[in-house]
């Protein structure tokens, strides 16, 4: 088996938060701006927190400098970790296979990172709720960049690092749901698993052109394209 890295998103990939994060954003915007509407109008899906931030700003007509930016991310994950315990369990757990997937990486003796827009803080306030936040100790996130396909290859090489291996020498795989997954690991040469766990209908992650595409990572099949 080829050396590899595993890059997992984290929201609608391997959780659903039931929404604590757009309303910790919501909480953040109307606590220093009293603007609680700036990210109506828009998805989150497969965005990164600080392009959320931006957005929001712009839509609020607000400069969005380093600071203005800093300042609300810094509010909303101190506004996240309370959220994430507010949501009922039903609403707030580890989608199907996603457990035996990390289970699986670490046994075969891949690197198992995040691939995530989240900023390294608020990844590991949403993980830790579910218990999962120490099986990953790597990855690429909002914090390193604005642009998902530079956070990703900024995982991909904590990832070849951890192996001992230059990048260009292991498989790097992404594993998201949405397009914009998948388009992140294109961008990089990396393969992609897409599945449709989150918002995103199975269909529509095809016409994306991943890898591999699937419903969950319970369907037969999937580990195996996961550990290739």
């Amino acid at each position: 088996m080829k050396p590899t890295v595993l890059l997992f998103d984290i929201d609608g990939t391997l959780i659903t938060t039931g929404g604590a994060g757009r309303r910790a954003i919501t909480r953040a915007f109307s606590v220093i701006y009293g603007r609680p509407d700036a990210c109506d109008h828009f998805s989150f899906s497969g965005m990164t927190d600080r392009a959320i931030v931006r957005l929001g700003l712009d839509q609020i007509g607000v400069t969005a400098s380093t600071e203005t930016i800093d300042e609300l991310i810094n509010r909303y994950v101190a506004l996240l970790e309370e959220e994430v315990w507010k949501v009922d369990d039903q609403r707030y757990r580890v989608h199907a296979g996603m457990t035996q997937a990390i289970d699986a990486g670490h046994s075969a003796g891949c690197a198992v990172g995040l691939g995530t827009g989240n900023v390294k803080s608020g990844a590991m306030a949403k993980l830790k709720r579910v218990g999962i936040h120490e099986r990953f100790d790597f990855g690429g996130f909002g914090d390193d960049h604005e642009l998902r396909p530079e956070l990703i290859r900024r995982g991909a090489e904590r990832g070849a690092a951890k192996l001992g291996k230059p990048l260009n020498e292991v498989r790097v795989v992404v594993i998201g749901d949405t397009p914009k997954d998948v388009a992140a690991a294109q961008a990089i040469g990396a393969e992609s698993i897409a599945v449709a766990t989150g918002d995103i209908a199975l269909e529509e992650l095809k016409a994306a052109g991943p890898t591999h595409a699937f419903d969950d990572l319970t369907v037969p099949g999937a580990l195996d394209a996961l550990l290739g």
